[in-house]
């Protein structure tokens, strides 16, 4: 199927597919030796990254714009839906820093125990991030304000 004949929802799905194995890729790669081929392959994995981050990041601010519908729902979690953008900025701000840090004239045996450590990390907090936006997302869907009996 061509990018042109994809909806919105498709592509955003496609690309949050191609998120998680590239993630997959790169604890595989963090799980191996530092090798000047595992930097290669490190490099290539967090290229794609942040080539393709910005991309999921224009799908879901397409329309009204990020978590819009959301917040016609409950404008009052409008900091909850700010932090969320807030948390999105650092995540690809830091993933850009450690990629230059990769291409650092440091031999990457020495920097490789502390470069696996961030990118774990940064795996970990991106991971939860996305945890807490489909949380608010069901949690905007299915949560019924009564009037009471």
């Amino acid at each position: 199927m061509s990018n042109a004949s994809r909806t919105p929802r498709e592509s955003l799905a496609s690309c949050t597919q191609f998120e998680y194995i590239l993630l997959g890729d790169l604890r595989d790669l963090l799980s191996e030796p530092p090798t000047p081929m595992n930097r290669k392959w490190m490099a290539a994995v967090l290229d794609s990254l942040l080539e393709t981050l910005p991309c999921e990041f224009a799908f879901k601010d397409e329309g009204e714009g990020y978590l819009a519908e959301v917040l016609e729902e409950y404008p009052s979690w409008s900091p909850q839906v700010d932090l969320l953008m807030a948390e999105r900025d650092i995540l690809f701000e830091k993933l850009q820093e450690v990629r230059s840090q990769l291409d650092a004239r440091v031999r990457f045996a020495y920097m490789a125990n502390e470069l696996k450590h961030e990118l774990r990390e940064w795996m970990n907090r991106f991971v939860a991030f996305h945890r807490h936006e489909r949380r608010l997302l069901q949690s905007a869907y299915t949560l019924e304000i009564g009037i009471g009996d």
